[in-house]
Order: structure tokens, then sequence, then C-alpha cells
């Protein structure tokens, strides 16, 4: 299975692993699954660690790179037809995050990872519920 997992997904898998359920934790170790992760998670991380929402024990910068040299994932490309699929997903919300998280898995035919309520209702692309 190809895994994109939504930011608070791939942080709880490297900060709080708890909050993963016991199915979402097996898929992520499980090494014939592919984990990919979008450039979009960068970006949100950064600005939740500008809005104090999320608190690292370094640099972000520095942290986010030693993540990228010791995890095994693979980038999902930011592209011009991801953009185009971010305004015709069918979510009810405008968040730009999530657009690009769900057009990204809908382009690339990823499954999300997700516990956000508003990520799992849509029928265009695969979800694996953190529930």
């Amino acid at each position: 299975m190809k895994l994109l997992l939504d930011t608070h997904i791939w942080l709880w898998s490297l900060l709080e692993t708890a909050h993963l359920t016991e199915p979402v934790a097996a898929a992520l170790q499980d090494p014939s699954n592919e984990i990919w992760l979008s450039p979009i998670s960068t970006w949100e991380l950064l600005v939740l660690v500008d809005r104090r929402r999320v608190v690292l024990n370094a640099d972000p910068a520095t942290w986010m790179r030693g993540v990228f040299t010791t995890l095994r994932f693979r980038e999902a490309p930011l592209n011009h037809e991801v953009a185009i699929q971010s305004r015709l997903v069918d979510l009810r919300h405008r968040d730009p995050a999530d657009r690009f998280l769900a057009a990204t898995a809908l382009v690339y035919g990823l499954t999300l990872v997700t516990a956000d309520d508003r990520l799992l209702h849509s029928k265009m692309y695969a979800v694996l519920a953190n529930r």
C-alpha cells in the first residue's frame, strides 16, 4: 500500500506514537508499504512551530533535515496537476494544506492516512482512518 501521511500522523509517528491506532501503527511499520510525505506537511509543521502549537527539541529546519535523512519515505512532489486538483477535490472546507494533501493522494493514487474528519469523507481518494 502507498500511504500519504497527513501532517499530524507524520508528527505522531515521530513524537507521540500513543496517538496512533493499532492498524495505522502496523501499516506504518509494515516494510511492504510505501510511506509518502508531501512538502505541504513540511510547510505546515513550520507554521505550527511559528504559532507555538508544536515544540521541537531543535531548530525546526535542522530537526526536519535530520528526520528526512533517517526516515524511509518518498516525497510526493507538488506539480501543476496537484494544484488543479486542490481546487476540484470534494472537501467541505477551504484549508489549503488539507486541499493539497487530498489532491496529492488523488493524483498519485495514494491512501491518505489521517484522523481529520474533514478529510475522511471524500469518495475521490482512499483513506486509512486513525480511528
